[in-house]
């Protein structure tokens, strides 16, 4: 019996992503972070205040991931694909991403752990130098939030976890200039262990979701603006289809949408048809890189995922 496969690939550059847009935030993004991590850095440590030296550690966390998402984005554009790695090195941003994702997380374990000990045996911060050096991170991160915000964040995960990083900063930084007034005008030391607290569990909560998103894709789950049961209903109602099984939709990379299927169709209907109307109705949900069997309802030579399944 006669097996249709088809495997219809999109353009690989994307151009609505604009990764060469992307690629540029992201340096000049990494420019700016690292240059005040050091400013920040060395200001926490003459202060004394946590709060400022916590988010001194999340901008070196900013700014490994910003330079590794910068790198993973120029390899994955650049690398084409191989006899070893068919889809080349598009993965390789989407590890990027993770290790960003854990990074926040340990991070802010670390600070958290740092604050409580703080709140136990508080320390004297100096609190003029504290506010100063806050204030000029708020116009930092403000800034470079602003350059991000221009990017594929809802699409391109780097990007998303890049914003994140910088949101947590600027949420850090707002915490570090709360925290320097409430020292100057109460006298309240606490007030610096409980802003690093604060902010650190919003970088958990980020950290979190940029992780979780990252191993789902690794994991090749389904992507989660995508509704599996809607998509194979709208297939199962084209004219000569009558089944569907095995089918799976994964996502390659930020953006890159795939998915596989074998379908069970009428004797003597037009494959290539019935093909073309599939293939139409999946750019309806950004899947333009498919994979498609047909079979028809006699067909029992199937060696994949299905084939203990009943066709038809």
């Amino acid at each position: 019996m006669d097996t249709h496969n088809k495997n219809h690939e999109s353009t690989q550059n994307h151009e609505h992503h604009h990764p060469s847009n992307n690629q540029k935030l992201l340096f000049i993004s990494f420019l700016i972070i690292s240059v005040f991590m050091i400013v920040e850095a060395i200001g926490g440590f003459l202060s004394h205040s946590l709060t400022l030296l916590s988010d001194a550690g999340h901008m070196l966390s900013d700014a490994v991931s910003l330079g590794l998402s910068f790198i993973a984005m120029v390899v994955s554009a650049r690398a084409s694909a191989n006899t070893n790695k068919t889809f080349g090195y598009k993965r390789f941003e989407i590890l990027a991403a993770l290790f960003n994702g854990v990074l926040l997380l340990i991070i802010s374990l670390v600070i958290i752990i740092e604050a409580i000990s703080r709140l136990r045996v508080p320390q004297s911060v100096a609190s003029s130098e504290m506010l100063f050096i806050a204030s000029i991170g708020l116009v930092v991160n403000i800034v470079v939030a602003g350059l991000l915000i221009h990017g594929e964040k809802e699409e391109n995960l780097n990007i998303r976890s890049a914003f994140l990083h910088v949101l947590g900063d600027l949420l850090g930084s707002v915490g570090a200039i709360v925290a320097s007034l409430m020292i100057m005008w109460f006298g309240w030391v606490i007030a610096d262990p409980i802003a690093s607290i604060l902010v650190s569990l919003i970088i958990l909560k980020s950290g979190w979701g940029v992780t979780r998103q990252s191993v789902n894709i690794l994991m090749e789950a389904k992507p989660e603006n995508l509704d599996l049961e809607e998509v194979r209903s709208r297939i199962l109602q084209l004219n000569g289809v009558q089944g569907l099984h095995d089918l799976h939709i994964w996502t390659i990379t930020s953006g890159f949408y795939s998915l596989s299927c074998h379908l069970t169709v009428s004797d003597g209907v037009d494959r290539d048809q019935i093909l073309t109307q599939v293939e139409q109705l999946l750019a309806d949900y950004h899947l333009e890189h498919s994979t498609i069997q047909i079979e028809n309802s006699h067909y029992a030579e199937c060696r994949s995922d299905c084939a203990h399944q009943k066709h038809g």
